[in-house]
């Protein structure tokens, strides 16, 4: 069958003579793909959770095809995420979310490998981290601005193949290009960097003091974001000593062990007797959730991202209805001003990443990263998965 053909007029202007219209110029329908490599390999090294259980297995599986709105990543690094470890385990959440086999891992970056034929504004070879919320983009949240709480959002990693694997197909629509001056460890956690960043914004921390409760990964994250929105008071909560002193190295103005039974008559003496104006909660523990609400001032504002693993008791007259707080949701990075958000700080070295990623293990040891994690020996552990990608 001969190649299709896709005509288009246009106009062509020319000094001295007049407008005139030009014939209709016939050119070639555009390629399915183009390749990175001149052979793009047929097999790739993937960590997937093949079964049931506890667990996870590194295996030679296809390597993912492409649509043609698609973007064919080959990932040079990716962060360990706590939900990945909650796979890892097989506990109760996963045993009701995924459904094996799976690629897992959601936080990455790389470059562009291939490209479908309808892609634009991507090119091969591209540096890029991607977006791991893969939104619809025809329920009402996706066309009123909001796609970042989409009705029907697949999430990388949990809900389609994700990015412990050399290679990993994603939307155009999800891809971020990377500014030079963004490090590689540094991008492949912009996913939870965003979390924290979208935190903060939505909070309204300038010149006012704010309470970060939780200082895992992104709770860390967050007090030098807070210091860049502005903040003039940031007090960091935690039950691990190392963590605290981190937070403290960090920028956190005061350090608070939150099994401290005074902790919320010091929170109010540092605060003028009215309580901190923001709550930023990043634990996900109940109790932290509830404390951290009655730390808070009359009028304040709470934004919650910290998942509960069950539900969770409040005292919501006391800590939410007679103190007239504004409680905000918190779900993934807004799509994408987050993004612009973040790069521009990181750009400018208002935030440093530095101190968070505590390791960088290659692929292959994948089993020593997580029980790093679960051993709390480190706090944000990157995977170099292209060293030896193939």
């Amino acid at each position: 069958m001969p190649t299709p053909l896709h005509f288009a007029t246009t106009e062509v202007r020319r000094l001295g003579r007049p407008e005139q219209p030009v014939v209709a110029i016939a050119k070639e329908a555009p390629k399915a793909a183009q390749a990175l490599e001149p052979s793009l390999p047929t097999t790739m090294r993937a960590l997937v959770k093949d079964r049931a259980g506890p667990g996870l297995e590194l295996k030679r599986v296809p390597v993912p095809s492409i649509g043609p709105t698609d973007v064919l990543v080959r990932v040079r690094m990716a962060g360990i995420c706590g939900t990945d470890g909650h796979i890892y385990d097989w506990d109760k959440w996963s045993q009701s979310r995924i459904v094996p086999p799976l690629i897992v891992g959601h936080e990455f970056m790389g470059t562009v490998a291939a490209v479908g034929g309808a892609v634009c504004n991507v090119a091969v070879g591209d540096r890029v981290a991607v977006e791991g919320h893969i939104s619809c983009g025809a329920c009402l949240l996706c066309r009123t601005g909001q796609e970042y709480i989409c009705e029907r959002v697949k999430i990388l990693g949990i809900d389609r193949d994700g990015a412990f694997a050399d290679y990993v197909s994603v939307p155009e629509h999800n891809v971020w290009k990377l500014d030079p001056a963004v490090p590689d460890a540094w991008a492949a956690v912009f996913d939870p960097l965003g979390n924290a960043v979208h935190t903060v914004m939505a909070a309204g921390v300038s010149a006012k003091s704010a309470i970060i409760s939780g200082v895992g990964s992104i709770g860390l994250m967050a007090i030098p974001v807070a210091r860049a929105a502005g903040a003039s008071r940031v007090i960091a909560i935690d039950i691990n000593p190392q963590k605290l002193a981190l937070a403290k190295s960090l920028g956190a103005d005061d350090v608070y062990d939150g099994r401290d039974p005074d902790l919320r008559q010091k929170v109010y003496a540092l605060t003028g007797g009215h309580g901190a104006d923001v709550l930023l909660e990043m634990s996900g523990s109940g109790a932290a959730i509830n404390a951290g609400l009655g730390m808070v001032r009359n009028g304040g504002r709470a934004a919650l991202l910290g998942l509960p693993s069950d539900d969770v008791s409040l005292n919501l007259a006391e800590n939410i209805i007679f103190k007239g707080l504004t409680v905000l949701g918190i779900n993934g990075r807004k799509m994408f001003e987050t993004w612009y958000q973040m790069q521009a700080m990181v750009t400018a070295r208002r935030i440093d990443l530095s101190p968070i990623i505590t390791h960088v293990i290659p692929l292959e040891r994948f089993r020593e990263a997580f029980e790093l994690l679960k051993e709390g020996k480190a706090v944000k552990i990157v995977i170099d998965v292209g060293s030896k990608a193939g």
